[in-house]
């Protein structure tokens, strides 16, 4: 038996573990798990970015080409033009949003809204079409003016939603799972996208196509300018097709502005950066992880926008399927937004840089088969769904990886804090860069005014065409993106931060949790202190006597 001393340290001590064991319950009672619905409201706000962007990546050029029938070179230019202009606003709009003070309706939500309905007015403008009597510098103003509008008004949308993940508030589970649905509904917008704009005006390109064999047989190089009638129904169906995906992109945009609230967290006070601009970035692309992520990002977009942006035209004019691309689009889509839960599972089960180098080495074997395959459907439609599985890698794990590098950050920068805008508009800059590039690859070089398909004889309207289109379809097809395949498998391969890692993460910001919960109760007790601090000292004064009541100290 224990002396009368001792029993009362013993009990002191058990009292203090269990008053210990208590906060700790309370802090995580604190910290709940994101409902459901908040990451579903937060997810369907990634429609737009995705949608409206794949709609672009697979038809704008052959519309420009084949519809608004301008010169190759006037096409390319205005997507290239318009790429880099949107890839230049990213740090602009990212450093504005971090400078942005916190409102009633939070610091980010407010540039959605306000970016919404120019960009929806933006979108449906660039598909309309001007008479055919204007002047192709007209033409090519008005389509480069709208397409760079539109894209400033999609960077004011998407860099303060994809920095909205830092603020959800839960876990670094939690947030995981938030990006997974996230992923989730942007595959399903790209979807959206692909397969509406498709089905809507796939069957009209094909009608075109087969009005070229229709119209004279015994001349293969017969052109399609002879067939307006099929032209104009084309042309309403690119302005139908617009409208229909306009709609969606408000009716995402309303259901993330009402469904979503802003949670500042440990690392993320949600605040003003102080730092100036050139500080800022000094010290993001001095943050090697990061580097290492921006740059593998970086090659395997590149490596998917350059398949992207030819694989209507390759379907068109190599693989003998010109009526039928749209449905292979909405097969792979599909077939990605499917892929997403088990990639999910994957990377918990077996870690990021696993599941992000497996993933993208899915698509190497099914490119090179692509190019080798024609006038087979049944080929084509297997072969896409293994792109499909590893493109949905492609949304899912950059952007989960992401939020990891920013953590590492901010633990080893606890001074520098707001800055999640600048890394998320730096990572949406090189990936508009990257298309940026794809374009500029895919059309030769636009140093020497020479491009690919007009270097090649492509010219808009053509049934039939040469040998060297072929070649350069295929070579865009295979080769050039199983090159930089390889190169970002290596990158993600080496990145600094593995799963050891991002558990040390989460202990170190768990435990900065627990600090921030109890010295917002020290302040809470001390602002109750300092207001309760006049009625002591007018209760002193009263029970005083009359001569020590004029005293200064009183």
């Amino acid at each position: 038996m224990l002396p009368s001393g001792h029993e009362d340290a013993e009990l002191h001590r058990l009292t203090q573990e269990g008053a210990l064991a208590q906060r700790r319950v309370v802090c995580r009672e604190e910290k709940p798990g994101l409902p459901l619905c908040r990451k579903v409201c937060y997810a369907v706000g990634g429609i737009p970015y995705q949608m409206t962007g794949n709609a672009l990546g697979f038809f704008l050029q052959i519309f420009l080409l084949d519809v608004v029938q301008l010169e190759p070179f006037h096409a390319s230019l205005i997507i290239f033009l318009g790429r880099a202009w949107d890839a230049v606003t990213d740090p602009a709009v990212g450093f504005l949003v971090s400078k942005s003070p916190k409102r009633k309706y939070g610091k980010l939500i407010p540039w959605i809204a306000c970016s919404m309905p120019f960009g929806v007015l933006c979108y449906c403008m660039m598909w309309s079409t001007l008479l055919d009597a204007s002047p192709a510098s007209l033409k090519f103003l008005w389509y480069l003016f709208m397409y760079s509008f539109f894209q400033t008004c999609m960077t004011c949308h998407h860099v303060p939603y994809s920095s909205l993940t830092m603020f959800l508030g839960g876990t670094q589970r939690d947030r995981d799972s938030a990006t997974a649905y996230r992923m989730g509904m942007e595959v399903f917008g790209t979807l959206l996208g692909s397969g509406i704009q498709g089905q809507i005006v796939g069957s009209y390109h094909a009608r075109m196509t087969n009005g070229c064999y229709v119209s004279n047989e015994t001349l293969p190089n017969t052109s399609t300018y002879g067939l307006p009638h099929s032209l104009e129904n084309t042309r309403r169906a690119y302005v139908f097709a617009s409208l229909v995906l306009g709609s969606i992109y408000g009716l995402s945009c309303l259901i993330l502005i009402f469904g979503v609230r802003e949670q500042p967290g440990p690392l993320s006070p949600l605040g003003k950066v102080e730092l100036p601009f050139a500080s800022c970035l000094r010290m993001i692309v001095g943050h090697k992880p990061y580097t290492q992520l921006l740059c593998g990002f970086l090659f395997a977009s590149l490596a998917f926008q350059i398949t992207q942006g030819i694989f209507a035209f390759f379907c068109t004019h190599a693989a003998g399927l010109a009526g039928k691309f749209q449905h292979l689009v909405l097969i792979m889509l599909v077939t990605a937004s499917l892929s997403i839960p088990f990639w999910q599972w994957f990377l918990g089960r077996f870690g990021k840089k696993t599941a992000a180098s497996l993933g993208l080495a899915l698509i190497i074997p099914a490119l090179a088969a692509i190019t080798q395959v024609k006038h087979n459907f049944l080929a084509f439609v297997f072969l896409v769904i293994v792109a499909g599985c590893s493109m949905a890698v492609l949304y899912l794990l950059p952007w989960s990886m992401l939020p990891d590098t920013v953590d590492d950050f901010m633990l080893r920068n606890p001074s520098c804090l707001n800055m999640e805008s600048l890394f998320y508009s730096f990572y949406v800059f090189f990936n508009k860069f990257a298309g940026g590039l794809a374009v500029g690859i895919s059309t030769l070089s636009l140093q020497k005014t020479v491009l690919l398909f007009s270097f090649a004889g492509y010219r808009a309207g053509d049934c039939t065409y040469n040998p060297s289109v072929i070649l350069a379809l295929q070579l865009l097809m295979a080769p050039v993106p199983i090159s930089l395949l390889l190169i970002a498998i290596i990158i993600f391969c080496l990145h600094p931060i593995n799963e050891e890692r991002r558990k040390q993460m989460r202990t170190e910001m768990e435990a900065m949790g627990v600090k921030d919960v109890h010295w917002d109760r020290l302040t809470k007790a001390a602002v109750r202190c300092w207001d309760a601090l006049p009625s002591a000292t007018a209760l002193l004064s009263a029970l005083l006597p009359v001569g020590l009541r004029t005293s200064k100290c009183l």
